[in-house]
């Protein structure tokens, strides 16, 4: 019974045995198919592996921490407030926060709250025409206050609930234009950041060791100039952003400041410094136009000669500066480089299978290439016989 490249029965297959066989073929196409697979792998894990992901080296994840310093003043000549100077007391809220901070450009004030009865805003949920259409001791999430049960005038012939809140009630609805506070675009911030990859025990700041008081008392971030300051300036960080600041001032916004830390400790220490890169970090869709920008409210309290209890209700629109830092460390070690040529002799043997497979499916002499790569021998085939 002639031998069969197939197995015929699962017996067929479990007492059958395969070894290599040698075969070298003397042909110019062959070889330089073989040659560009193998030239093919050696680019990938030379250039790949060893170059640009260095596979020789170890590498550690960033740990970081971040301070932030913001300057600047700015005069407002508003006509319920008159002339006023703002200060960073004023316009950093709160004056210290992890990894980010605050910029108020615009506001709404409401002075001289007490509490009190007062009509409610106008609304469609709050107009009224008797007391039957108020209900005592209702509220809701939109709410000012608690409805008393009366309805009472609020402008001309059109009335409203009455609540009892801190009155007079605020009215969010005349947004200044420009952005009240739109000098912040001047206002410069000093980021300190200091990183630290603790499986190399390497330590380093974003204020390099080359820099002096001097040059950090004048400098402005600039990516051409001054690439290394850690001072920037408000409108450069919107700006890089792609973002126009006084329109961003006006509802605020969040801007992202990214720091990437790429250290190859295989070099010179002088040679790991930060990259800055800035990014709008909340949604500025026009399409999506619901709850736009960035604000909230605080209060300041006050008491009076009588002991009366009054506050200042600022609703603050402005631009929220999150500080993001990335990064890793490389360096060489052995134990990854004997890995990484491991697996590039092994893939070396790719080139093989990959050949043979072209050699024996897509050749013109794919038949003959077959015959002589593979051969067949029955156990009960003596040895004598198969001598030529």
């Amino acid at each position: 019974m002639p031998a069969s490249s197939s197995c015929f029965s699962m017996t067929q297959c479990f007492f059958e045995y395969e070894t290599q066989r040698i075969v070298v073929i003397r042909s110019r196409k062959v070889s330089l198919i073989n040659r560009l697979i193998q030239l093919a792998i050696l680019s990938y894990v030379i250039g790949w592996v060893f170059v640009w992901k260095k596979g020789y080296q170890e590498f550690d994840s960033i740990i970081s921490s971040v301070t932030t310093k913001v300057k600047g003043i700015a005069l407002t000549n508003a006509s319920h407030q008159g002339l006023r100077v703002w200060d960073v007391a004023d316009y950093v809220i709160p004056p210290q926060e992890e990894t980010s901070f605050f910029v108020m450009t615009n506001l709404i004030i409401t002075p001289n709250q007490t509490q009190g009865l007062c009509p409610e805003v106008l609304d469609n949920s709050t107009i009224c025409t008797s007391d039957s259409n108020c209900t005592a001791g209702f509220t809701d999430v939109h709410s000012n206050g608690v409805q008393t049960g009366k309805c009472v005038n609020f402008s001309g012939d059109v009335r409203t609930c009455e609540v009892r809140a801190w009155c007079p009630l605020e009215n969010d609805l005349n947004l200044p234009r420009p952005a009240l506070l739109k000098d912040a675009e001047n206002f410069t911030v000093l980021i300190k950041n200091s990183i630290r990859f603790p499986k190399f025990n390497f330590n380093k700041r974003n204020i390099l060791p080359q820099v002096k008081t001097s040059y950090l008392k004048q400098c402005i971030f600039n990516r051409v100039t001054d690439p290394n300051c850690p001072i920037f300036r408000l409108g450069d960080i919107v700006r890089e952003a792609q973002e126009d600041f006084q329109k961003t001032a006006v509802e605020g916004g969040v801007m992202g400041i990214q720091i990437n830390w790429d250290c190859d400790l295989d070099q010179s220490q002088n040679k790991c410094v930060p990259i800055y890169s800035f990014r709008r970090l909340d949604n500025k869709d026009p399409e999506n136009n619901v709850a736009p920008g960035y604000n909230f409210r605080f209060a300041k309290y006050y008491k009076g000669p009588g002991e009366e209890e009054s506050r200042t209700l600022i609703k603050a629109y402005g631009i929220r500066f999150d500080v993001m830092v990335f990064g890793k460390a490389g360096r060489f070690n052995i134990i990854p480089t004997m890995i990484n040529i491991g697996s590039g002799l092994a893939l070396l043997g790719v080139a093989t299978v990959l050949c043979d497979c072209i050699v024996l499916t897509f050749m013109k002499k794919k038949t003959f290439y077959r015959l002589k790569k593979y051969k067949y021998v029955d156990d009960y085939e003596r040895a004598e016989d198969l001598i030529p």
